[in-house]
């Protein structure tokens, strides 16, 4: 039986305000149980692996690492935090979970390895260690609309903890039990994704505060920043269900199933296939379709904030060169630093559990790898 500590998140309450109201008042946040972990999942060296163009590989293995830490969590009854990175993933965790998810991530790392010689950074740091290196950590949820809650954390603990996972702890190697990996409603049936709107990009965008204490307030202007210059976060997401094509690509399949199953499966890639030839003109018809469809866009997650923030928003030309406008000003004030990338498409990966219960997220990138080279900019600011 899950105590008070494992149903911490849970209990948090959704707070339907706007995202800038939220983050600009630190009240609004509660501490992390001492009792909870961080685990994350890094691809090493995902920039070069984009730069020879694998980027949808990049995508489907951070995917398939929050899709892993996803199913250990729901399995046990236990609602988590967990974040999408483009190349990564981070989640908070109880202690209760802790080993089986260790054990997952772990499984999906051999599983990279072996079907795409990239190599997957796993580990976890627990939250005590965290407070004890006094790094901040806080946590509050947010209701996006009647479908979507998503976690907001202010504080750099999340990515402290994923540099020394990725770089500097050693790896944590769990004795592996027999069951196969679980990587149940993972889903990547979409093609590429063009804005909304013809002349529309698609900018990826990372920002973080160069002062933790401030971070609140900091993040609070960006935000009102970015709604006066795109609209609200509705307007801005860069998915419409009209531009939805479903993909019929045999190398994306045969990537996408070897991610999902670790193997190739002539039933899986052959059901893959006939979706993707003629899933317009029968899956797109079926009357579940269409509700999942309506449902799609309200379920897609746009923006994570976790201690930075990254978005992948879509708009004019015009729309970016005043938002990098007002960026560089806080940037050259010594208040922030940013990443940005922009493309003519997103990308979109999905976890479907039930889509006639609207069981289902979806995580958004930026096209040819939108999030991990808005990182590569950011990392070349002072």
């Amino acid at each position: 039986m899950a105590n008070n500590s494992t149903r911490f998140y849970e209990n948090l309450p959704a707070l339907n305000i706007p995202v800038s109201t939220l983050v600009g008042d630190i009240g609004h946040f509660h501490r992390v149980p001492d009792s909870w972990h961080i685990v994350a999942a890094d691809i090493k060296n995902s920039t070069k692996a984009i730069a020879k163009g694998q980027h949808n590989s990049v995508n489907l293995i951070a995917t398939g690492a929050v899709i892993a830490i996803i199913n250990i969590a729901y399995k046990a009854k236990i609602n988590i935090p967990f974040f999408f990175g483009g190349d990564g993933a981070i989640a908070l965790v109880p202690q209760e979970i802790l080993h089986e998810t260790l054990n997952a991530l772990q499984k999906h790392k051999k599983n990279t390895l072996k079907n795409f010689k990239l190599e997957l950074k796993t580990g976890s740091l627990p939250v005590k260690t965290i407070y004890q290196e006094k790094i901040q950590l806080k946590i509050a949820k947010l209701k996006v609309n009647d479908d979507l809650n998503i976690p907001v954390v202010l504080g750099d603990a999340l990515h402290y903890a994923e540099d020394l996972i990725k770089n500097t702890l050693p790896q944590q190697e769990i004795i592996p039990d027999h069951k196969p990996l679980d990587l149940e409603g993972m889903e990547c049936k979409w093609d590429k994704i063009k804005p909304p709107k013809n002349g529309q990009e698609v900018v990826s965008l990372i920002v973080i505060s160069k002062d933790d204490t401030k971070s609140s307030k900091i993040f609070a202007e960006v935000l009102k920043a970015i709604d006066d210059i795109y609209g609200s976060p509705s307007r801005r997401k860069p998915i419409t269900a009209r531009r939805l094509k479903l993909k019929a690509n045999l190398r994306k399949i045969n990537a996408e199933m070897k991610a999902k199953l670790g193997k190739f499966n002539l039933p899986y890639f052959l059901k893959s296939w006939m979706i993707g030839q003629y899933g317009k003109h029968i899956w797109l018809k079926k009357d579940n379709s269409k509700i999942y469809l309506k449902k799609l866009v309200a379920l897609t997650d746009t923006l994570t904030i976790d201690g930075r923030i990254n978005t992948v928003i879509s708009g004019t030309p015009q729309q970016r060169d005043a938002l990098t406008g007002y960026l560089d000003n806080l940037e050259n004030s010594g208040k922030i630093a940013y990443g940005i990338h922009v493309s003519e498409e997103s990308i979109m990966s999905c976890y479907v559990r039930d889509i006639n219960t609207h069981e289902h997220i979806h995580f958004v990138d930026g096209g040819n790898g939108g999030y991990t080279k808005a990182a590569k900019s950011l990392k070349r600011k002072p």
